[in-house]
């Protein structure tokens, strides 16, 4: 069977990956084939996740053994097969490109083709221009809630700010009194 992924990413609105790859390829085919396809160097530690129709991540794919408490944790892209793990069209994927960043592709399976088969993923259709791969420092503060400001939870008037004044902390307002009455965690429950 041949699996065509469709790519597309919330931060060039014309940008487009359609990627013909078989469905007995690996996950590292598959990365290796938009790599190509966006011309990003293989220097990043990148992953897929598996998600549901909200794109919520289930199911998470890397790169690297990041050594799992269980086999079960420890899917890795070499040698994760593609249909093994994706059987329905419409299957919804992400694709992390800058973990740093936190900046992703969206993927979705849009077509299977059965009794075909393919050597190699290939790029059948490709409009617009791939993001950068990776955000210079400055940018990504940029990008930070906290640091340019649009956070609501962090703001002058915190822990360590000038404002600060001890005697605002009330000790006994967490219900644990005096910190020397405790022998034991059983103490406070």
């Amino acid at each position: 069977m041949v699996y065509k992924f469709r790519l597309l990413s919330d931060e060039v609105e014309d940008f487009r990956r359609d990627i013909e790859i078989d469905s007995d390829a690996t996950f590292l085919d598959l990365h290796k084939a938009i790599l190509e396809s966006v011309n990003y160097p293989d220097d990043q530690m990148t992953s897929f996740f598996i998600c549901n129709d909200n794109w919520v991540k289930l199911v998470e794919i890397t790169r690297e053994d990041m050594g799992g408490m269980s086999e079960d944790d420890n899917n890795v892209m070499a040698d994760t097969v593609i249909g093994d793990v994706i059987e329905d069209e419409k299957q919804r994927l992400v694709y992390v490109f800058d973990p740093l960043g936190d900046r992703v592709f969206y993927m979705e399976l849009s077509k299977i083709e059965f009794g075909k088969d393919i050597d190699h993923a290939v790029c059948v259709k490709s409009t617009g221009n791939a993001p950068e791969q990776t955000l210079n420092f400055d940018e990504l503060m940029k990008k930070s809630p906290v640091v340019s400001g649009d956070s609501d939870d962090f703001n002058e008037d915190f822990y360590g700010s000038d404002s600060y004044d001890e005697d605002d902390l009330d000790p006994d307002g967490y219900g644990i009194g005096d910190i020397a009455d405790i022998s034991s965690i059983d103490d406070i429950y």
